[in-house]
């Protein structure tokens, strides 16, 4: 199998990001001005990496974040895998000090190895990562793809990490993230490995970066 570089980033700011509200999979929400702002600065970055090609969730904000090179006419493809974590019954709502207690708790249980918990009606880490795995399958069978742009969720995304760098899913909230932040990963020899982290340096022209 061919070695790849995985640009691999967060979706631009929405409205519930900004307001502190759940949305999870169960919200398909639009990227405000500032997330609109960050994806075209993203854009502007990197226009002149030769990506091979596009994958996002089904969800639009993730669209939006990299619609410019799905203007451009970059091959593009939607995968449910790559949805962001479902939080059931949370999702749409002001986050309320007996959310925030529950999902301390919830977080202690999946430092503890007990990954199964979930908060009703959602999704557990362990089910994430294994529509992500099928989803990870299908990207890297596609040997002609070397250079892939993928946009995803910040949950979503730290239980990916776990998955491709092989490791325990309790130790998932060392990764860090933000807005249309970057973790650039390259693949050769079955293994991945990170060369950089929560990066922002795209969005160092805007306002609230400078």
């Amino acid at each position: 199998m061919k070695s790849k570089k995985i640009y691999l980033i967060r979706h631009g700011e929405t409205e519930y990001n900004k307001l502190g509200m759940v949305q999870g999979s169960g919200i398909d929400s639009n990227l405000n001005e500032t997330g609109q702002k960050q994806a075209r600065a993203f854009y502007e970055y990197y226009k002149g990496i030769p990506f091979d090609k596009v994958y996002t969730s089904k969800l639009r904000r993730t669209h939006q974040s990299v619609q410019q090179f799905i203007d451009s006419k970059l091959p593009w493809q939607q995968l449910y895998g790559l949805n962001e974590i479902s939080w059931g019954h949370k999702e749409g709502r002001q986050i309320t000090d007996e959310d925030n207690e529950q999902y301390a708790n919830m977080l202690i249980g999946w430092t503890n190895g007990d990954y199964t918990q979930k908060v009703y009606g959602g999704e557990s880490p362990l089910e994430v990562q294994e529509r992500q795995r099928d989803a990870w399958r299908y990207i890297l069978a596609n040997d002609q793809e070397e250079n892939i742009l993928v946009c995803m969720h910040g949950r979503a995304i730290r239980i990916l990490l776990c998955l491709l760098l092989d490791i325990e899913l309790k130790n998932m909230d060392r990764f860090i993230h933000s807005n249309l932040c970057l973790y650039l990963l390259n693949y050769e020899d079955g293994k991945f490995s990170i060369e950089k982290e929560c990066d922002v340096t795209h969005l160092k022209k805007l306002p609230q970066y400078a």
